[in-house]
């Protein structure tokens, strides 16, 4: 196995494409024609000096950026892209999208100033009409990126290793550029239930039409103002086990996008005097992973979108409903995905703050929960909540997200309070976690717990669902598909395949379905979906070659929880 200078292995994912791979449409719910991707070979400067030539969308640390340069704080990065005018841009305005920059960017069109953006996970736009020429144009991006802790950072450290992994920096989500008219929808705004959606819009002409496509055929609304509420003949409920979506096509007589909605709600209710998550109004066993969205070649990005759906997918034949995405805001490809296959997201919000050890592992694991919360800046107080409303708005059409987590293992934790009531009221379609694993306050919609090192006994007040969500982090290290030779990172180890799958089938069955049955568990999160770096927990290598344990006994293990969870009502 080729190791890199570091000593660590250059593992290759089944994914990579000699294109490029990130050309597919980045939007699926705001969708045209006028298309033009920017994703592909920029220049790349540093103080001055030119690099080399980057593969944008991938981070400059990345090996599918053709750069692979460790991260430096005091590095700033320029990248530069020529490019001409297509004919897809021949509209009356014509707006440049990044899908996210890391973490501070600056941009310039033709020596013009554009505008700036803070926070390295979020999208953002400009219009670039007045500076956009019909010959050759040039774009400047430069960003710097300190792993600032008044902003978001996630599980980046620049000094890497366990469960904390390598830093990215720059451009790592797709570039791209489209034409609209001078009066154009902007944005959607779909609100989900049982028999039907409301759709608003935002932008646009006064009279508008919607045309939705379903297997019988098309059927025409047309309306007037900003707001249209749809309710399909026998509404079609989106599940996991059956992931409709309703699609549409949007015109307003200049302007046209394509969408999706689903119908689906989750709530809170209680049932043989339990309180218990609801998808569309029933009881459901939410049975999820871990999923942290590295990948070894492109670290934050995979090399193509297929490796989203892979991970989706896989997910899916293990018996996986749910997975938790964990601090980590992804390419909307990947919640078209879980919209797509039917595979319900648990969203973390993006932790900023300053870890420490002691105060938010060591003290929780051996019991001692009290919350101990650090001091807040106002620039990190203003950055975080500002970030979290519009990571709500940027994720509010997708009907995988159903549940937000705010704050995990106290990472960064402030006012949960405060905040689980403004986000509830920005968003009360969801669930919140306000603090997921410990230092509860008084307000969230679960009862959220966290349990390592020990065996699974839940106390629950009855008050609020009660779920799981961490637990396992069983490791299982595949010598020829691992990351680190030499370092190894887990909660409890095995030596084969088949004792992994023993071990998570004596996990599930003798620990968590009594819990199910007794207490009125009803969410549970596995660590974790896939190994990352030193962590060899993951039931998929890291590379995505090898799957740990077997499908047929995870199924299994999924039939004998719904039986017993199910069997209650």
């Amino acid at each position: 196995m080729k190791t890199c200078k570091k000593g660590y292995a250059i593992l290759k994912t089944p994914f990579e494409s000699p294109a490029g791979g990130w050309e597919e449409y980045p939007r699926p719910q705001l969708k045209r024609e006028s298309y033009y991707s920017l994703c592909g070979p920029w220049r790349l400067y540093s103080e001055n000096s030119f690099i080399g030539t980057v593969n944008v969308p991938f981070p400059p640390e990345s090996r599918l950026s053709g750069i692979d340069m460790p991260w430096q704080k005091d590095r700033i990065y320029v990248y530069e892209k020529a490019f001409e005018r297509e004919e897809a841009l021949s509209g009356d305005r014509v707006i440049l999208h990044f899908g996210a920059v890391d973490q501070v960017a600056k941009v310039e069109l033709n020596g013009i100033f554009i505008g700036t953006h803070t926070g390295g996970y979020l999208p953002f736009s400009f219009d670039v009409t007045d500076a956009i020429t019909d010959g050759e144009n040039v774009l400047r991006v430069t960003v710097t990126d300190t792993l600032d802790p008044d902003l978001g950072y996630g599980k980046q450290c620049q000094r890497r290793g366990g469960m904390w992994y390598t830093p990215i920096s720059g451009i790592w989500q797709a570039v791209w550029l489209e034409s609209v008219p001078k009066c154009h929808f902007r944005s959607l705004r779909i609100t989900p239930s049982l028999c039907g959606a409301v759709i608003e819009t935002e932008g646009a002409g006064e009279e508008k039409t919607l045309i939705l496509h379903t297997p019988e055929g098309d059927v025409e609304y047309s309306f007037k103002g900003d707001r249209l509420e749809i309710e399909p003949e026998a509404p079609h409920l989106w599940t996991p086990e059956s992931p409709y979506l309703y699609r549409f096509t949007l015109t307003d007589g200049t302007d046209r996008i394509e969408s999706y909605f689903a119908l689906r709600t989750v709530t809170t209710e209680y049932r043989n005097g339990k309180p218990y998550i609801c998808l569309n109004g029933k009881p459901y066993y939410f049975h999820g992973l871990l999923d942290q969205g590295y990948f070894p070649d492109g670290i934050y990005l995979p090399a193509t979108p297929e490796g989203y759906r892979h991970d989706v997918l896989c997910a899916k034949e293990l018996g996986f409903n749910m997975l938790r995405k964990h601090i980590k805001i992804e390419p909307e490809l990947f919640y078209y995905y879980c919209d797509l296959y039917g595979m319900i997201v648990f969203q973390d919000m993006v932790n900023s703050g300053k870890y420490r050890y002691i105060r938010d592992t060591v003290l929780p694991t051996v019991g001692i929960k009290k919350a101990v919360t650090g001091k807040v800046s106002q620039r990190r107080r203003q950055q975080f909540e500002a970030d979290l409303s519009e990571k709500v708005r940027h994720l509010y059409n997708h009907p995988c997200v159903c549940l937000y987590t705010v704050f995990n293992e106290g990472w960064g934790q402030y006012d949960s309070d405060r905040i689980y009531g403004e986000m509830k009221m920005l968003d009360p379609s969801r669930l919140w976690d306000s603090t997921s694993g410990w230092f509860a306050g008084r307000e969230s919609d679960l009862q959220s717990e966290h349990v390592y090192f020990r065996r699974i006994k839940l106390k629950t007040t009855g008050k609020r669902p009660l779920a799981l969500t961490e637990f396992g982090g069983y490791s299982y290290k595949d010598t020829d598909h691992s990351f680190n030779p030499t370092d190894n990172y887990g909660y409890k180890s095995f030596k084969s395949a088949e004792a992994l799958t023993k071990g998570l089938s004596d996990l599930y069955l003798g620990q968590i379905l009594p819990e199910i049955r007794d207490k009125g568990l009803c969410l549970t999160v596995l660590t974790q979906l896939t190994d990352v770096e030193d962590e060899t927990n993951g039931l998929i290598t890291y590379d995505r070659q090898v799957i740990k344990t077997s499908k047929e006994e995870m199924q299994r293990i999924r039939e004998a929880l719904d039986r017993v969870f199910y069997g209650l009502f």
